[in-house]
């Protein structure tokens, strides 16, 4: 693990906002959307149907990143590595358990499974742990009002925001998503609807709005964790009736009720914009965007999946870049030239310490982080990074495009994943990628590059081993043929919400 500071650069970014804004610290909004994929947006010119113009917006003030990852392709493995700066294989939540009643604080591989599966899964921590040092305490101990509002999924109380660094936690509810719908039923004990016709994503911009409002002469982190477009499907009736008449019936994208749903997230974004410009806060304020995993394929809404992630492969629970690769738009004043665009490789887990970096954020003693410092990224310079690596150990049948439970990395252009023990005799089976010449991920490579895979092979193995990562065993009790049971994470056989 690294934490990379520079101290040139640190004190270069410090003497800035000294200047700029009267010795005091730059703000920070972190707004992640949940399922929101890499073509559910107008940043990329992947959509003929959505409508973002908030997220075009923020693009204009900031850069604009068209190879950031998410750390897993499920939520809340992606929010532990937000808030620790480390990845899945060490945190050990790699799968949406949060709001289970069983409290899981280590991973475990039984001993034995259904002979239908080749592999045994790891069972997922349910909780963040509170012996984690998270951004929200990193934040708090500098002196930052901190608040979080949305949708958190990583335990229920003593794992709640307000045990990890938030003075602020609205709805305050450890819930997958939204309770019936966004509109006028969600009724949080804590937050109930104003009206039969309330939107919930209204209604939280509005309260992350009023805690700019209430914060605006003091730093602040805001970490505003959208609902939005999260299943159940729902959205406003007058939406859903604008883009019923633009329906193209040929394009994968071609659900009113998610249009409608990604026209309100976008929104949203806009509210926060709004606050920040009426308070003068634009300019000392650090804006991060960006989603939790790839779009949702699985589920149904209007007669179809609620999204296509094409030209990507695959979607949400797949390492397929549909699962992993997401938007994201980050807003430095300072540093981060506006309307600029980066192909550098980021990802969720890099944040963290990109704070510590630049904004001299309190760390715990001795503590390192798996991501590292996207500071020369933002200065439009290259990352000495060698590689990305997501881990997702399961593997849930009713997701089109499944994959056994796997592990990939990506260096430069190539990507490899890892399919556990899903070869000849229990050994590993690889997919290898050049993205640069196959974003599709059509054309397996892997035959034809064996030292290529090795390479990489090799990269994925030290990885694990860094971070001490439980990993799937082979299946002792395995026949060919036999059924497989239900989805393979553990003892949880729900469907990946």
């Amino acid at each position: 693990m690294k934490t990379p500071i520079k101290p040139l650069l640190l004190l270069a970014v410090l003497l800035y906002q000294s200047a700029f804004a009267g010795d005091r610290p730059l703000n920070v909004v972190f707004i992640l959307a949940d399922d929101l994929g890499w073509s559910d947006c107008t940043l990329y010119g992947t959509t003929r149907l959505y409508q973002t113009p908030n997220l075009e917006r923020l693009a204009k003030r900031g850069m604009t990143f068209s190879r950031a990852y998410s750390d897993s392709p499920l939520c809340s493995p992606t929010r532990a590595s937000v808030l620790t700066g480390l990845s899945v294989s060490r945190h050990g939540i790699s799968a949406p358990t949060g709001h289970l009643a069983k409290a899981v604080l280590e991973p475990t591989v039984p001993a034995s499974g259904p002979p239908g599966l080749k592999t045994l899964v790891p069972e997922s921590v349910s909780r963040l742990k509170t012996a984690y040092h998270t951004l929200g305490e990193a934040f708090k101990e500098s002196g930052y009002a901190t608040g979080h509002f949305g949708k958190w999924h990583l335990g229920t109380p003593p794992y709640s925001p307000f045990e990890h660094g938030f003075d602020i936690d609205i709805p305050h509810d450890s819930g997958p998503g939204p309770r019936k719908g966004f509109v006028g039923v969600w009724n949080y004990p804590k937050l109930k609807p104003r009206g039969p016709q309330e939107h919930l994503e209204d209604r939280m911009a509005g309260e992350a709005a009023k805690f700019i409002d209430q914060n605006k002469d003091r730093p602040f982190f805001l970490n505003y964790w959208q609902f939005s477009v999260h299943a159940p499907f729902d959205a406003k009736k007058e939406l859903i009736e604008k883009y019923q008449e633009r329906i193209d019936p040929q394009d994968p994208q071609r659900s009113p009720t998610y249009a409608a749903m990604v026209e309100t997230m976008d929104d949203a974004v806009g509210t926060l914009l709004d606050a920040l410009d009426r308070n003068g806060l634009t300019d000392r304020t650090v804006i991060v965007f960006i989603s939790d995993n790839g779009g949702n394929m699985y589920d149904k809404i209007d007669g179809t999946s609620p999204t296509g992630n094409a030209p990507l492969r695959g979607g949400k629970a797949t390492l397929w870049e549909g699962g992993i690769r997401v938007p994201c738009v980050v807003v430095w004043p300072g540093l981060a030239a506006p309307e600029s665009r980066s192909d550098e490789l980021i990802q969720t887990a890099d944040f963290f310490p990109t704070f510590v970096d630049l904004l001299a954020i309190k760390t715990a003693p001795g503590q390192d982080f798996d991501g590292i410092s996207i500071a020369p990224a933002l200065k439009g310079e290259p990352l000495a990074r060698e590689s990305l690596f997501s881990f997702f150990p399961h593997s849930p049948p009713i997701v089109p495009d499944q994959l056994p439970p796997a592990i990939s990395v990506i260096q430069k252009t190539w990507k490899l994943i890892r399919l556990f023990h899903d070869g000849e005799d229990g050994g590993h089976r690889h997919l290898l990628f050049n993205l640069q010449d196959d974003i599709g991920e059509t054309n397996d490579l892997s035959e034809r590059e064996p030292g290529r895979v090795r390479a990489m092979e090799a990269l994925l193995e030290k990885h694990l081993e860094d971070t001490a990562a439980v990993v799937p065993r082979p299946n002792p009790t395995y026949r060919k043929g036999a059924p497989a049971g239900g989805w393979t994470r553990g003892k949880d056989r729900r469907h990946p919400n």
